[in-house]
């Protein structure tokens, strides 16, 4: 930072002003071909914008504001309230332009790293603006909470929505009123909007039409190459998965094999990262012999595919490859977010039907009551699910990035406005992280199924109720008896603890609940050499998530070894190291497979 003094106006001595023009006509120029890119597919017909997704937001924060108009008293007092709040701000500002000493009216949150630079603090005019951004916001926020006669939905869906226009009105987000742009177009002649505005090109271009933020650098990862390379093999597939065994790394393994299902709402690797972050490496390498589903990327011949369909061709038929594979007709089974939901909904069907394969059952951040479930709630309701419906009855599918943008929406603040400022404000190419990347690799899914999904888990809650039905069954989870490992996230904003927890109590058996520190990915993915974070482990998951965890005993690090020795604990029998395919299936090819590197 430079050492000018606390009031100091910004420096322009340095301008090149026949530089600034080529930047900026540069920057016009590119501009260009970003709305190119972007009303192209338009133009073609590719793309139909709806603007139904506004018409709900216009819908839900009119009833908020139906409520403070509905009273003329309370009318004036609101406005009154921001006035005064501007005055009062109006008022300190003048006071610290005569040299006096003033502490601000509002500060940002301590994490809040949007206005970290000291100008935010130190120059009078940002100060300004950020307080009247913060005050501002507080107020917005105001506005629903204090709003009677809200149900708990719309007031949810308003929060939301004023949330997302407060992030994106920011200041920050911003060339003339966040100082550290405007130092940065300053210094470099806007070389860096130049630059921003081709990235932006490449982006839109890149989304056919849709902007894709890129969060990572793209060149520096390939699946296969150096994420997802722990060694095994494909040794089965069907139009929905394909199973990989991997290769031992022990010459004893444990008696009974894991199978691990993951979310088709994105690619599997994210648990076969770099090798330092892999769990399936990690669970190789303590003597697992382990089953991975890699779900595929679907199309449109695969729209009727439901979630009956997703259960036999996925967590069944891995099964049944297992036991032909291994001889062992008891096995472990682990699942990830939707895809914890799913092998909680086979493991009630198996019940129904007498069949004990599953030894037990391990959910990575898995919501089977979504009482709970979150700011995804927001995007689900009987209007919008109907919108989502006849727009994949158009081509069968929903592509990937809606579920993308949606997820990042729910961290706006970190996945969306950040990445704007850096690539396309500053020019700058964001730092290559495999996390990041994988996150930006999106899948799509099948009409049939994602319908189900939502309407039967997020909609109606059945699967808890007791009312979801598959293949002719009504599903009981009350009816899984055998030992349940639950890990919930604390800072999960997919599938909340809170929600996790009150799972618990729906399953007939034993439930060893546990809470992992960081969120629904760092949580999960979360070696034990790397030293970070910690988790809780108590009683029996009962009550409130806050009463229980007053309770529990906090441990350093990864609960990874925690898992495993409950694994240990159900049965540690060994037998000699299983080859892929067990020399009766012949492998189809090396992992990570081909259903993985298909692109949307």
């Amino acid at each position: 930072m430079t050492d000018k003094a606390p009031n100091a106006p910004i420096n322009t001595g340095g301008v090149d002003y026949e530089a600034l023009g080529r930047n900026l006509a540069r920057m016009f120029e590119e501009g260009g071909r970003a709305l190119a890119a972007y009303f192209k597919p338009r133009e073609q017909g590719i793309i139909r914008d709806s603007a139904a997704e506004w018409t709900d937001v216009v819908k839900t924060l009119g009833k908020v504001l139906e409520y403070w108009l509905a009273d003329p008293n309370r009318a004036v007092e609101l406005q009154a309230t921001l006035g005064k709040a501007y005055l009062d701000l109006w008022a300190a500002a003048a006071k610290r332009m005569t040299g006096e000493s003033i502490e601000p009216l509002v500060k940002p949150d301590p994490r809040d790293r949007r206005f970290s630079d000291p100008d935010w603090s130190q120059n009078p005019y940002f100060d300004f603006l950020k307080q009247a951004y913060l005050l501002t916001s507080q107020w917005a926020q105001r506005l629903v909470v204090e709003a009677e006669g809200l149900d708990d939905h719309t007031r949810q869906k308003a929060e939301f929505y004023v949330r997302q226009i407060a992030n994106a009105l920011s200041p920050s987000n911003f060339v003339l009123t966040n100082p550290e742009l405007l130092r940065e177009t300053l210094s470099t002649n806007a070389e860096n909007l130049a630059r921003g505005m081709h990235m932006l090109a490449e982006d839109i271009a890149a989304g056919g039409g849709e902007l894709r933020i890129r969060h990572s650098d793209p060149s520096q990862f390939e699946v296969g190459r150096n994420l997802a390379i722990t060694p095994g093999k494909v040794i089965y597939q069907n139009d929905l998965m394909q199973l990989i065994q991997y290769a031992p790394s022990t010459e004893k393994v444990l008696k009974w094999p894991l199978l691990i299902v993951p979310p088709w709402i994105n690619k599997y690797y994210v648990l076969d990262l770099t090798p330092e972050k892999s769990l399936i490496k990690w669970c190789v390498e303590q003597g697992l012999t382990v089953f991975v589903i890699s779900w595929v990327n679907p199309d449109a011949r695969l729209a009727k595919k439901g979630f009956e369909e997703y259960m036999r061709e996925g967590p069944l038929a891995a099964l049944d490859v297992i036991q032909q594979a291994t001889g062992e007709r008891r096995m472990h089974a682990a699942g990830y977010c939707v895809g914890g939901t799913l092998l909680a909904v086979t493991l009630a069907y198996m019940a129904t039907v007498k069949d004990r394969r599953i030894a037990s059952a391990t959910f990575f951040a898995t919501q089977v009551d979504f009482t709970y479930a979150g700011d995804l709630k927001v995007f689900v309701d009987e209007d919008q699910i109907e919108m989502l419906e006849r727009r994949m009855a158009e081509v069968g599918y929903l592509e990937g990035r809606s579920m993308a943008t949606a997820f990042n929406l729910l961290r706006s603040h970190e996945l969306i406005w950040p990445y704007v400022v850096n690539n396309y404000l500053k020019g700058k190419e964001p730092l290559p992280f495999d996390l990041l990347y994988w996150n930006s690799d999106a899948t799509r899914m099948p009409a049939a199924n994602h319908s189900f999904y939502l309407r039967n888990c997020y909609l109606k809650n059945a699967l808890s109720r007791g009312e979801m039905e598959i293949a002719g069954k009504r599903l009981d989870l009350g009816k899984i008896t055998i030992p349940i490992y639950n890990l919930a996230t604390r800072e999960d904003h997919i599938a909340p603890a809170r929600s996790v927890f009150l799972g618990s109590r729906f399953f007939g058996g034993p439930v060893r609940f546990v809470l992992s520190g960081s969120g629904h990915i760092a949580g999960v993915v979360n070696p034990p050499s790397l030293g970070k974070y910690q988790y809780w482990t108590g009683g029996e998951p009962v009550g409130e998530l806050n009463d229980w965890l007053s309770m529990a005993h906090e441990h350093p690090g990864s609960w990874w070894p925690d898992w495993l020795a409950w694994l240990r604990k159900i049965n540690a029998a060994e037998v000699p190291a299983r080859e892929p395919g067990g020399g009766k299936l012949t492998p189809i090819e090396d992992a990570p497979g081909s259903y993985v590197k298909v692109r949307c």
